[in-house]
């Protein structure tokens, strides 16, 4: 098992840089996730690891080995494909096989680590199957069985989830996250679903048109983004943006006028610098309905998403629409009237260039 070490690492396609200056440390067993929207460079990232794609510049290492320049098969990596890559015209004991196979490796070795990645997987009863007679979470699991038989130094997992149902993503998850923690491999794993990200994560990487946006553990990402680019990424149902401006109050405090409400501003959220003119973010789950007299937003329903545990409430202010998540059992209805108070401990305020201007929100706040 080994690190991986991106140190200045770019690509480029022609005039069109798609990753640019990639330093990161990935330390040896962490299970890290690339996460960003298309098009942001993280499948191109993975890729560079694999050596399916040249790097234009910089270096990658795996453990000490500088292996920029060496082929995929030298690299001692396995790659987990989102459409599973599986011959149809092999079972899944010969798919999983096939690699070791190919390297030469005595048949009792062959056999011993397929039979123990199937126990792992629960592929046992499915060894002597085609593709064509499997669901799609059996094929995935073959996948990434066929991955783990090679015992490599990193995975590498592009997407492979995608294809399935809510349900088998959500079981092949907890699979993926549980099997990476018993063998102890350093993993890399890309997707566009945040939720994915939060929950699999020992750190995040979240880019943007090829540059990192921040890096950190998914609590540290969604209590303290580093811009709005990253507050508005992560985050389930995602955070609300609304314009505010800030003021001395009479007391000598400070206040947010926001769609006609003027809320104080506690001191721990404070924004650093004199920006008066800001964006307010304020998570879904931030809001509650408001008693009379308090301050808060004046809006009318538009939709009630009732979710069981909890019920969304979309609500038009002033023009803009927002999202509130509140508790099941109120009584809310469309086209009705509400005002939603703001727990100001844990907003966020963003200045016009994106950038925040609060420290992170207190655990436990």
């Amino acid at each position: 098992m080994a690190g991986v070490t991106f140190e200045r690492v770019s690509k480029r396609f022609g005039d069109t840089t798609i990753v640019r200056e990639l330093d990161l440390m990935i330390a040896d067993g962490e299970f890290l996730v690339l996460v960003g929207g298309s098009g942001c460079g993280k499948s191109t990232t993975l890729r560079m690891v694999a050596g399916l794609e040249s790097v234009s510049a910089g270096t990658i290492r795996i453990g000490e080995r500088d292996v920029t320049p060496l082929p995929p098969r030298a690299r001692d990596v396995a790659m987990v494909f989102q459409d599973y890559a599986l011959y149809p015209h092999l079972t899944a004991y010969q798919n999983m096989a096939l690699g070791l196979k190919l390297r030469k490796l005595p048949k009792d070795q062959i056999d011993r680590r397929v039979r123990t990645a199937a126990a792992m997987l629960g592929l046992e009863p499915l060894l002597d199957r085609r593709p064509k007679a499997m669901s799609g979470g059996q094929r995935q699991r073959v996948a990434i069985g066929r991955a783990v038989v090679r015992e490599p130094a990193v995975f590498l997992f592009d997407e492979p989830l995608s294809n399935l149902d809510a349900h088998l993503r959500n079981q092949m998850r907890v699979e993926i996250h549980a099997l990476q923690r018993r063998l102890g491999t350093t993993a890399i794993y890309v997707t566009h679903d945040q939720i994915e990200a939060m929950t699999l994560a020992d750190r995040l990487v979240l880019l943007d048109g090829g540059v990192i946006q921040q890096v950190g553990s998914p609590m540290e990402v969604y209590r303290g983004p580093a811009n709005r680019f990253v507050a508005g990424f992560i985050g389930t149902p995602p955070i609300n943006f609304l314009d505010g401006e800030l003021s001395e109050s009479a007391a000598g405090g400070l206040e947010l006028a926001c769609s006609g409400t003027r809320f104080p501003v506690p001191a721990a959220r404070r924004p650093r610098g004199d920006v008066r003119q800001v964006a307010v973010g304020v998570r879904p789950q931030d809001f509650s309905l408001a008693g009379d007299g308090a301050p808060a937003l004046e809006g009318r329903v538009v939709l009630v998403e009732r979710l069981g545990g909890a019920t969304h409430l979309h609500v038009d202010v002033a023009g803009q629409r927002i999202i509130a998540a509140i508790a099941a059992d109120h009584p809310v209805e469309a086209d009705q009237a509400v005002r939603l108070a703001v727990d100001m401990q844990r907003v966020h305020f963003f200045a016009a260039g994106g950038e925040t201007l609060t420290a992170p929100v207190a655990a436990g706040t």
